[in-house]
């Protein structure tokens, strides 16, 4: 079975809808996943941080389960937890929303694997193509396996990864205590990647994988993953945009993307058909 682990809340549901879609339709094998997502209730710092409502997750549990019976998505409200680890920390109020730091309690929740791997995806991706090319990779004696970031391998440093696509091996993670290390860092000091620079302060050993593992600028051929994530573009003047894959006119006219339409239009046939069941009742 394939673990995969998103975060955040109902502001990112067409992330996980989009994204669980390219996982199902790219890859060839019959093995189950078992989607798990946390999430949290935090109106002290936004009346936009709520959960993922209950329709919402019988929709994307109906998805996944039509996809093959034996696929499985729990939903995890780890406010509690949130609370006790991160709560008034100097990175509540980082770079991105505390739905990031979320992936930092996998080792506390229970229902996440204590042993063998657990894919991390941020919202924001696509697979262009099988799964497997990631999951199957050895991170045998590795905390995890992870892409550099595209921007911070100039900015930062060369080694430093992108937390967006993470292939976590939860023995040796266990083993290291990765995860109580990476809190501790969150609670020690405000970084501008919160989350991101925190788990690499407490890497003992990663896994560099090649680009195309979490391209997070351009599609290519051999592109497996896609990162969405905010871009730098040159032209008609230097800018930044924030296209995400669920806005699809955007991934036409501005990225010129055709190779997700079989992934995109069942995306959006989908919320077309729920629109017309909620209108009906």
């Amino acid at each position: 079975m394939v673990h995969v682990l998103f975060c955040g809340n109902d502001g990112v549901f067409d992330g996980f809808l989009t994204c669980a879609l390219s996982l199902m339709m790219r890859t060839k094998s019959k093995e189950p996943f078992a989607f798990h997502i946390f999430t949290m209730e935090l109106p002290r710092l936004s009346e936009k941080y709520t959960g993922l409502p209950e329709d919402h997750i019988a929709l994307l549990r109906e998805t996944v389960q039509r996809y093959n019976p034996e696929n499985t998505l729990t939903v995890y409200d780890v406010t509690a937890l949130y609370e006790k680890e991160f709560a008034y920390c100097p990175n509540e109020g980082a770079y991105c929303s505390p739905y990031t730091l979320l992936r930092l309690l996998a080792d506390l929740v229970d229902g996440i694997p204590k042993d063998g791997k657990l894919l991390y995806l941020d919202a924001d991706i696509l697979f262009q193509r099988d799964v497997h090319l990631l999951w199957d990779i050895d991170v045998e004696g590795c905390e995890y396996a992870a892409a550099r970031d595209h921007y911070g391998k100039y900015l930062l440093y060369p080694n430093y990864v992108n937390a967006g696509v993470i292939l976590f091996n939860m023995t040796e993670c266990r083993k290291n205590k990765l995860f109580d290390k990476a809190r501790q860092e969150l609670r020690r000091k405000k970084f501008l990647f919160a989350d991101q620079t925190a788990l690499i302060h407490a890497t003992t050993k990663k896994k560099l994988l090649p680009q195309r593992f979490n391209d997070q600028k351009f599609l290519h051929t051999h592109t497996v993953v896609r990162h969405f994530s905010k871009r730098l573009f040159y032209t008609p003047y230097p800018h930044t945009e924030n296209i995400k894959q669920w806005q699809v006119d955007k991934v036409h006219e501005i990225f010129h993307y055709y190779e997700f339409d079989d992934i995109l239009n069942e995306y959006l046939s989908i919320k077309s058909k729920n629109r017309n069941d909620k209108k009906e009742k």
